[in-house]
């Protein structure tokens, strides 16, 4: 959304100047970094495992791939991919200096410190040559990008050919009464687990807010095809709360 004098864009239900979206952002995950996997679990009752799992079974890691994860926080995803796939790699890139530093605390992540790596990085403008990676994958972090459409080119750019986008995000349920259902949950209920977990609730009102603003799938998916990508598809999660996005580099 533009204006004629200032770009500008949404955080949560709010309209920001761009350049003003991604310290906002950086603000928020910097805030709940300490909390954040207990409140994912919380949050999600623990799907948002299984929703992980379902990712890396339509993903199939391989042996020597080498995996970027953008907005990789705390390393669930790469951690992931590389039990299945030991022989692989994997560099974690967070604008959120602090969600980093949780991830290299974890058990996990000396466990495999020699195939992982722990990069401060832009989505919008990675710090990577053309061509570099095998898979790209973005964890309930591309609704947090400033430009979606930048991300997204991004990702092409550095994508090896033959290389992969998957993209896990909350999503829209496709039935309204369900929607709302959902809605009544996540603005009353997701702020106040915020509050009172992390100290937090402001926090947690501008993620629920970013799920809401998020386009559904079939906008999202066409929005992966702008950006180069073919055999574009996505599967719900959850009947719809969440989906995974997939896309290749030809």
């Amino acid at each position: 959304m533009t204006d004629e004098k200032t770009k500008t864009t949404h955080f949560g239900f709010q309209t920001v100047a761009e350049d003003e979206k991604a310290g906002l952002v950086h603000g928020v995950f910097s805030n709940v970094a300490s909390k954040y996997d207990v409140m994912n679990d919380v949050m999600s009752m623990g799907i948002h495992r299984v929703w992980k799992d379902a990712m890396m079974d339509w993903l199939a890691p391989r042996p020597h791939q080498r995996l970027l994860d953008v907005a990789g926080g705390t390393g669930d995803i790469s951690f992931r991919f590389l039990k299945r796939a030991p022989q692989a790699s994997a560099v974690v890139l967070d604008m959120t200096e602090s969600m980093l530093v949780e991830g290299r605390q974890r058990a996990e992540a000396t466990q495999m410190a020699g195939s992982l790596d722990w990069v401060v990085g832009d989505a919008m403008k990675l710090p990577f040559p053309d061509n570099s990676f095998d898979v790209y994958t973005i964890s309930f972090g591309i609704r947090n990008v400033t430009r979606i459409p930048d991300a997204l080119s991004e990702a092409f750019r550095v994508l090896r050919p033959g290389g992969r986008l998957m993209v896990l995000e909350f999503s829209q349920l496709p039935n309204p009464g369900m929607q709302w259902l959902y809605d009544r949950y996540s603005f009353n209920v997701i702020p106040e687990m915020g509050k009172l977990i992390a100290g937090d609730r402001d926090s947690y009102q501008y993620l629920v807010e970013s799920i809401r603003n998020f386009p559904d799938q079939d906008t999202f998916a066409a929005m992966i095809r702008s950006a180069g990508f073919a055999n574009v598809k996505y599967r719900n999660l959850s009947m719809g709360i969440a989906a995974l996005h997939s896309g290749w580099k030809i």
